[in-house]
């Protein structure tokens, strides 16, 4: 009974606490809730959890005002890598039985969602403001019922190292995003995304790649294309300004 009070005291009564004090007494008395809370990690004001023992922070951890972290589920866990930022009103939640796991150095831009039974983020990924990474659908093929009663359906997301995800993108289930891939602002990835591809569109389709080989290759095949036709074709090379209009930049 009384570890029960003191938890509910310090997670509700220290969550609004300013400054310094506030984050330096939410650290520490926070900790024996929490699976890991590592040394160095800040938990600014305002930031809602639930089932504390299945959310672990790793060393110098960012979590910033008005973030959500929720395991709806006695087994299910949310680990957060060392050097992770989680920005303004990040909202993460796993379902009854999952894991979202975000690699070292990963940064989530404001008011993003993670929602789902199994979501990976690798090392050193960039995830922009206002993205939706969904790890579940709804069931809706019984006519008959509401489809709120129908369950979900659940495959899992990965997202490999080195990525960047621009504003506004949204990942559905079911979806890998190779490493090193660049996602144009407002794409909606239905499909696994191969290493490096730089994808644009709703849905998404590959732009380019970054790597020279990749690049070269579709050159290649334009200029033996030119080559046989009677008209020439009009291409234009993609540049890095163009590929910048098309994805946000970091605050």
């Amino acid at each position: 009974m009384f570890l029960r009070v003191f938890q509910a005291f310090a997670l509700n009564c220290l969550a609004g606490l300013p400054g310094r004090l506030g984050w330096l007494l939410r650290r520490y008395l926070y900790a024996p809730f929490f699976g890991q809370i590592d040394p160095g990690a800040t938990i600014k004001q305002h930031v809602e959890f639930s089932n504390c023992p299945g959310i672990s922070l790793g060393t110098s951890t960012l979590i910033e005002r008005h973030g959500r972290l929720r395991c709806l589920g006695n087994n299910s866990r949310i680990q957060l890598g060392q050097n992770v930022t989680l920005d303004q009103g990040v909202d993460v939640r796993t379902h009854w039985t999952g894991q979202i796991a975000l690699g070292d150095r990963t940064y989530i831009g404001p008011y993003s969602c993670l929602s789902g039974d199994s979501i990976t983020i690798g090392q050193d990924c960039l995830i922009s403001s206002h993205v939706a990474i969904y790890a579940n659908n709804h069931c809706f093929d019984d006519i008959n019922r509401p489809i709120r009663t129908q369950g979900n359906r659940y495959q899992g997301i990965v997202i490999e190292d080195d990525c960047w995800l621009g504003t506004g993108v949204k990942i559905l289930d079911g979806v890998t995003v190779g490493r090193g891939s660049v996602i144009a602002a407002g794409a909606v990835i239905t499909k696994t995304v191969p290493p490096y591809a730089v994808m644009v569109g709703v849905p998404a389709r590959v732009l380019r790649y970054r790597t020279a080989e990749e690049i070269s290759q579709p050159k290649m095949q334009a200029h033996n294309s030119q080559s046989h036709d009677s008209q020439p074709h009009d291409s234009q090379p993609h540049n890095s300004q163009t590929l910048s209009a098309h994805c946000s930049a970091m605050n």
